[in-house]
This record gives structure tokens, sequence and C-alpha cells, in this order.
């Protein structure tokens, strides 16, 4: 009788807790039904009876814009219009002519800064330093560079005529473009940094990238790869699926990586590796960054929680939700939060709590303190919330105020493009040095150009003094603080010597795109990068690799 009574109990539990959930639901149908119909109503009032004309169309795609950013920054309506740019970031393709823009606060107008190599604009002879005039005959001074890349982007196959302005030349030149279909490399790069470490940059998740780091890595073993850096440095994520994937190149099959859990059942899934790997045994180092997240974050997590691979530089960004998308009435599409995910540890790496919004708009980073401990597959502690941590995080310089104002202004552009008519040809990348007489020559044309910044202390000390005034000591620290002023402000001479060798450096950069597009930038690069020095020497120093990948000692074991 007990147990029979205990068996009534719980159903009748059950069946009260349905009833209630079935109640809350009908309740939520209806207060929303109750709120479209508020809506609909002030929309059609409006536009009966407001004074001026109103676009309804324009009002409620900005209704629909601040209804969905009040849940995360990833969901987002994007209208028929704008269906391609959403397309293009889960694929790498576009129709257009094949060049990085960016606008010339100068001149007042877009300038091309990188034709693509192979691409439309390379291939008509454009150059990086060209300035926009017109596209069509329409002129695009003070146009948005959003608007003149719309203008640039059409179907494969159809015809622009652009007017460009060229630094060294008088008049203007006009080009008739025929555009194509542009696909973004998702590995901008790879090379052997010694004779047995493979390097690998993957700047993005589009589909098939796993594709090209499977042809990458069988490549560079041709090459005597015993080893592999992968650059995940700066890459924002993008496909789940092609994420695990490039897992499944150094992971046995059968693994799971990933689940993701959301609200209804179809969001529900569990990825595992599927295939037989190409290496699962070789060394591998993983480069991250701040602006590592979502499916890059995916990648080194796994390869962490699985003790696969070292991970080396700074914290992720700390992107733990998944989006999918979902066609709308109208032709738009709405890419959307549908669930989270969950690395094979368990632990989720979600730094934002979307759910408890500020009252500014701004939503608060969880905590360390209130993080979770879990274990990787050989028991080292991993936690969750806030990205990934690194294994090693070698010390990095930050950028100072006057470098950071330096990459804003176009004077160093500047100065690159008038290097290049000057210069013809320049030593390769991997050897090319600003000498004193090219870097004193751009000193003089910074000066020539009145660049000045300001820095952020003195900012601070401005707000400071405000705060000594307002509570009256203002006579007290009045000498310190004059005192203080003195020392602060930028004298640009001092500056200039004092930064010398990071200036080179980052107008060695963009000299070398002038002659050696991206590629050429990247083997500059690696010559003083800090994380790929600290890769190669874990890599080749195979105790130490093995070291990092064991749990600590525990307690017990220490007694």
């Amino acid at each position: 009788m007990k147990r029979i009574s205990r068996i009534l109990l719980i159903a009748i539990f059950i069946a009260t807790s349905s009833f209630q959930t079935a109640k809350a639901d009908e309740q939520h149908k209806l207060q929303l039904s109750r709120q479209l119909s508020i809506f609909n109503s002030i929309v059609k009032e409006l536009n009966l009876f407001y004074v001026d004309s109103i676009m309804p169309e324009k009002m409620i795609e900005r209704s629909i814009s601040a209804m969905l950013r009040s849940l995360d920054p990833y969901t987002i309506y994007y209208s028929e219009e704008e269906s391609d740019e959403l397309k293009m970031m889960t694929t790498g393709k576009y129709a257009g002519i094949g060049s990085i823009i960016r606008y010339h606060t100068d001149k007042k107008t877009t300038v091309l800064s990188e034709p693509y190599e192979g691409m439309p604009a390379h291939k008509a002879g454009l150059q990086a330093g060209d300035l926009i005039i017109s596209i069509d005959g329409k002129p695009v001074k003070e146009m948005s560079t959003d608007s003149v890349s719309n203008m640039l982007r059409g179907e494969p196959g159809t015809k622009l005529m652009l007017e460009i302005e060229r630094p060294g030349k008088k008049g203007t030149m006009t080009f008739r473009i025929e555009r194509a279909s542009i696909s973004l490399p998702p590995i901008s790069y790879y090379g052997m940094l010694d004779s047995n470490t493979g390097h690998i940059i993957l700047d993005s998740f589009t589909e098939e990238c796993a594709k090209e780091m499977r042809k990458a890595v069988v490549d560079l073993k041709k090459q005597g790869a015993e080893s592999f850096v992968i650059d995940l440095r700066n890459n924002g994520g993008g496909l789940l699926n092609e994420a695990v994937e490039i897992v499944n190149l150094f992971v046995p099959k059968g693994k799971t990586i990933v689940t993701t859990k959301g609200k209804i059942k179809q969001s529900n899934e569990e990825y595992v590796t599927r295939k037989e790997p190409i290496d699962e045994a070789c060394p591998l180092a993983i480069l991250v960054n701040g602006q590592s997240a979502s499916a890059s974050e995916i990648l080194a997590g796994a390869l962490q929680d699985l003790d696969r691979a070292v991970i080396i530089g700074s914290r992720t960004f700390g992107k733990g939700l998944v989006q999918s998308s979902r066609s709308v009435n109208g032709g738009g599409v709405l890419k959307l939060t549908t669930a989270k995910y969950y690395i094979p540890s368990g632990r989720c790496v979600q730094a934002l709590d979307y759910s408890h919004m500020l009252e500014d708009g701004r939503s608060s980073r969880i905590p360390d303190s209130l993080t979770t401990v879990f274990h990787t597959a050989a028991g080292r502690e991993v936690r969750d919330g806030g990205g990934i941590r690194p294994d090693l995080e070698p010390k990095t310089e930050e950028l100072s105020t006057l470098l950071y104002y330096l990459l804003q202004d176009m004077a160093m552009f500047d100065f690159a493009t008038e290097f290049k008519l000057k210069n013809d040809t320049i030593a390769p990348a991997s050897e090319f040095k600003i000498d004193d007489t090219t870097y004193s020559e751009f000193c003089e044309y910074l000066k020539s150009k009145n660049f000045s910044y300001d820095l952020r202390s003195v900012k601070m000390l401005g707000d400071l003094k405000k705060m000594i005034e307002f509570e009256g000591l203002g006579n007290i620290v009045k000498e310190e603080l004059k005192a203080l002023e003195e020392k602060l402000n930028a004298d640009l001479d001092l500056s200039l010597e004092h930064f010398k060798k990071d200036i080179k450096d980052l107008l060695a950069d963009e000299i070398i795109k002038r002659y050696y597009g991206q590629k050429g930038s990247i083997v500059y690069s690696l010559r003083e990068d800090v994380d790929i020095k600290e890769a190669c020497r874990i890599l080749n120093n195979r105790d130490e690799y093995s070291r990092i990948l064991k749990p600590a000692p525990s307690n017990e074991a220490n007694k």
C-alpha cells in the first residue's frame, strides 16, 4: 500500500507540474498576442495621425533592431537587401572587385588600402593608396565605407566604372572593372617556422575551411613538419562543424568535441569526431588572444580539454553561444542565439551574462570567483566562464597611446604610398628594415602633417583636477599638479625617439604591404612575434611540453 501511495503521489505531482507548465505557456501566448496587438495599433495610429509623414518600414526596422539588442549582440535581423552580408560571413564569398578599403580622413573619401592579388582590382592595375572619386559616375566623397562597399559589390560578371585619383599623378584615372566572385581564403598563410615546425594562420571558420586546413597540414608534413603551431589570434569564429572537423585532424574518431543545449529539442546536439585523424600524436601549440572567439574557442578549448595541445597567448573572448539562421516573411533572415555550447570537460566559456543587463545596456562579466572548476581528460584543472585561459601567457607590451594614434591616422599610410612611388623595389619581407634616414624622413613627414596625440594620462589628470577643485583641495596640491602636468604633456620629438623601434616596425609593415601584400606582412611580423617564439621553444622541448599537459601533483602526493 505504501508503494502504491508513493506512485500515486508521484503521478499527481507530475500531472500537477504538467498542468502548471501548460497553463504558464498559455498565459505567455496570450500576453505575446496582446503585446503584438498593441504594437500594431500604435503603428497604425502614428501612420494615420502623426503631424508629419512617417516611414513605417524604417520605424519598424529600428524597433526590431532595438528589440534584438536587448537580448545579445549576436541576434541580428538581416533584411532581404542585407542577406548577402550574412552569406559572406558563413561562406567567405562575395562578388565585387576584391580589395580592402578604408576612409581617408584628410581627403574625406574612400581609399584602396590593399587590393587582393589576382582579383579584379589588382588585375585592372589599381594600387594601394588610390583614392576613389566616383563609382559609375556617382561621387563618393564623405560617403561611409559601408555605402561605398555596397556600391562596389554586385552580381558576378557585371561591370562598373571606377574613377580614382592616384598620388603622384595629375588628374584622375578611370577603370572599367568586371565584378567577380571573391572567395576570402580561411588560411591566410602557412609555412615552416624551423626545420620541423609548421605554422598555419586560420583567419575564419567558413565553409570547407577544414579541407583547407587538411591540405595545409599534409603539405607541411611533406616539408618535414613534425609539430604544428595553429594561429587563431583575431579569429572571431564561424561554423561550429568546421571547428569539430579541424579538431578531428588531430584527435581519434569517436571523441565528443562539443555539445549544444537550448530551449527546444532541435537545439540539443552532440558533435563527435567521425574520421580517422591525420596525426593524433604530433605536438601542437594553439595561439589565441582576446579576439579569438566562438569556433576558435571550441577548437582551442577542445584540444585543451583533451590534453592534445598547449594553448599559448592571452585569454580568449568568451563566446559560448550558438547562432542559427531562420528565414522570415519578406525575404529577410533572422540570425538568433539558440543554444550554449559545452566543450569536452563539460564547461561553457561564455563570459558575459546577457540575461542580466545593466541599466546602461551593458552586460556584466562573470567574475572568476564565481566560475566552476572542471577537469581535462588527464585531470588538469580548467574553469568555465571568461573564455579559454592559456596554459602559457608570454608577456607582451601594451600598445602605447602614440602607436594607437599612428595606426588610426592616415600619415603612416600616406608615407608608405609616397615611399612606393620613389622606390621600385625593396629587400625581401624577411630582411627588410627601416633605416635611420627613412625614419627621420617619416618623423619630418609627421610634423608637416601637424600630427598630434593626446595622452590618456593627461585626460585622467584633467578629471582628477576637476574632482580636486570640487572637493576644495585645489590650493593645497596646486604646485604638485602643475609639475605633473608639465611632465605629462606629450612631446612629439621625445615620443618619436622613445618609441622608435615600435614605430619602425609599424612603418615597415605598412611599406611591405605595398610590395608583398598580406603574406609579406605576415612573414615580417614573424621575426619579432613573442607568442611564436614561445611556441617554437615549447614544441622543441618535448619534456616541458609533456609536463604542461600533465595534471599538477596533488597535495597528497607532495606530502
